[in-house]
């Protein structure tokens, strides 16, 4: 599947991108780098870029040591990662971006009493995620929270001051800037502090920055021109990178077109045949993917028009990133392994069966046994099928709305918050009856009945592990502690879905009550089982 671009344009992309030849934002005046004089020796990206909406673009505006490049073709041009470079031209979306979200809290734990997931450390036992589980914030916060998190680097790393909690344009332009490392002397994965876990792993950052994007190969695979891949020293990685959520990873700096540079992704979309929306074959066709590959190195996805939905789904969706067990062998699985950079791209009801058929499994529960998965954020897979989604929106109508900038230019908000505190920009466009007060009226019935089922999920499938307890301690036969096993697999999947999710089912709400219904029965037939079980021993 192609645009209407020639094959040797569209690896013209990956080619210049490799070399540090592409471009972003105005012309840097200073420097004026004729982009003929590029063409010489990359004349095959020269239709990409003079036709796109950057044609007028100069070189250096987005590489350093062109001149030194020009002069000499063994001095490699630096390729600028910086947002900066892009708000040049692009100033109300560069603002947003790093404007502050106050109502987005900070430190806010899922599995607090009052919070999302109260049961969650006792389901999940012994998961790092049992050490810290936080509610999102803003993206402009993403590389530094995943730094400080209990769970990732056993407390390393954590903020110079607490104020720095707010500091959002120093996290944008340089995480370190507001960071201390424990430990800068060594890279070794320790824990520095109680209740910890050293849990991050090279393919975490995939969703955190792209700011390696030059010198990781596809899907992480180990390469003598990749100095980074999915072995690598994790604490040695994070210390060379600095920006969230850069701005090529959606928008190609060449053309200005959008495009995926998530690895895992352009696997499950191109390489395994998924497609761009695998439930709705139609709408695939109406949203293609095409999968560059360039010196058996990198690649990337072009998309055929602006699809958000496709966009955010290089992060906000189910995926592993990390090693786990073969639930055939019972081996370890580690991350040489490529099923550590893995997206089952499907729903919740047939996330299990995928896993299955991928022989993986993030860990074993510390009570059953069971090997369980460890699910992400699934945004993405969740609004398929929704009301919301067969009707057209997308995720930038809802968290990216286009909004009036200061020069009365009409731009899309790059901030990105909850539809909740900004309705007149997103609910009431299309729901133009509803007051402010009635949009959010209608938010918080749909997520206090799903949170309601979602607590009462957890209620069964911890009494489901404590009836387990009580059976393997009284001597139950395995093989009804293997059937018990298989419903708590079944239990777990189907409701931990929805703490991973980020938005207490609004995405969804009746794929949300169904597959909780369904986890509720599946822990209520287990119990069943082993009381059974428990009953007929006592009879003899």
């Amino acid at each position: 599947m192609c645009r209407k671009f020639s094959l040797f344009v569209m690896l013209a992309l990956g080619i210049a991108f490799l070399f540090g030849l592409g471009t972003a934002g105005a012309a840097n005046k200073a420097q004026g780098i004729n982009a003929n004089k590029c063409y010489a020796c990359h004349e095959n990206i020269r239709d990409f870029h003079s036709n796109g909406k950057h044609a007028r673009v100069d070189c250096s505006r987005c590489h350093e040591e062109t001149n030194a490049h020009l002069k000499d073709a063994s001095v490699k041009p630096v390729t600028k990662m910086e947002h900066e470079v892009c708000g040049g031209c692009h100033k109300d979306e560069y603002m947003s971006l790093v404007s502050m979200n106050l109502e987005s809290k900070a430190k806010v734990e899922k599995s607090a009493f009052k919070g999302r997931s109260p049961l969650f450390d006792k389901l999940i036992m012994p998961h790092g995620f049992s050490k810290e589980h936080d509610e999102p914030r803003s993206h402009v916060f993403m590389l530094v929270d995943h730094l400080i998190v209990d769970r990732g680097y056993g407390g390393r790393f954590s903020l110079k001051d607490w104020k720095k909690i707010t500091d959002a344009k120093a996290a944008e332009k340089d995480a370190w800037s507001i960071l201390t490392d424990k430990e800068p002397s060594t890279g070794n994965q320790n824990k520095f502090i109680p209740q910890s876990a050293t849990a991050a792993n090279p393919v975490c950052f995939q969703c955190k920055t792209q700011d390696q994007i030059l010198k990781w190969k596809y899907m992480g695979d180990p390469d003598p021109a990749a100095k980074w891949d999915r072995t690598s020293n994790v604490v040695e990685l994070a210390r060379n990178l600095k920006h969230p959520l850069n701005c090529f990873t959606c928008h190609d700096p060449h053309s200005a077109g959008p495009r995926v540079v998530r690895d895992a992704l352009i696997e499950a979309v191109v390489d395994k045949g998924g497609g761009t929306y695998p439930y709705d074959m139609e709408k695939s066709k109406k949203t293609t993917m095409t999968k560059i590959t360039f010196r058996d190195f990198r690649a990337i996805g072009i998309l055929s028009r602006p699809d958000s939905n496709i966009l955010c789904a290089q992060c906000h969706v189910e995926y592993n990133c990390n090693p786990g067990l073969d639930p055939k062998t019972g081996d370890k699985i580690g991350m040489n392994d490529r099923r550590s950079n893995f997206f089952p791209w499907t729903n919740v009801f047939d996330l299990k069966k995928k896993y299955q058929e991928a022989g993986f499994k993030d860990f074993r529960h510390e009570v059953t046994g069971a090997a369980l998965t460890k699910i992400q954020h699934p945004e993405a897979e969740t609004f398929w099928g929704s009301k919301h989604e067969r009707a057209g929106v997308e995720c930038k109508d809802c968290h990216m709305p286009k909004v009036k900038g200061r020069s009365g230019k009409i731009f899309t908000w790059h901030g990105q918050k909850s539809a909740r505190y900004m309705k007149k920009t997103t609910c009431l466009r299309c729901h133009s009856l509803w007051s402010e007060q009635e949009a959010e009226y209608q938010m918080d019935a749909i997520q206090n009945y799903i949170r309601g089922k979602i607590t009462k999920a957890e209620f069964w499938l911890g009494l489901l592990i404590d009836k387990y307890y009580e059976a393997k301690t009284s001597g139950v036969p395995e093989e009804t502690l293997r059937q018990a096993r298989n419903f708590h697999d079944t239990a777990h999947t189907l409701w931990e879905w929805w703490t991973a999710e980020n938005s207490d089912g609004f995405h969804n709400p009746e794929a949300a009550r169904e597959s909780l219904a369904q986890s509720i029965t599946a822990s209520q037939d287990g119990i069943k089982l082993l009381d059974k079980a428990l009953a007929d021993m006592k009879g003899k």
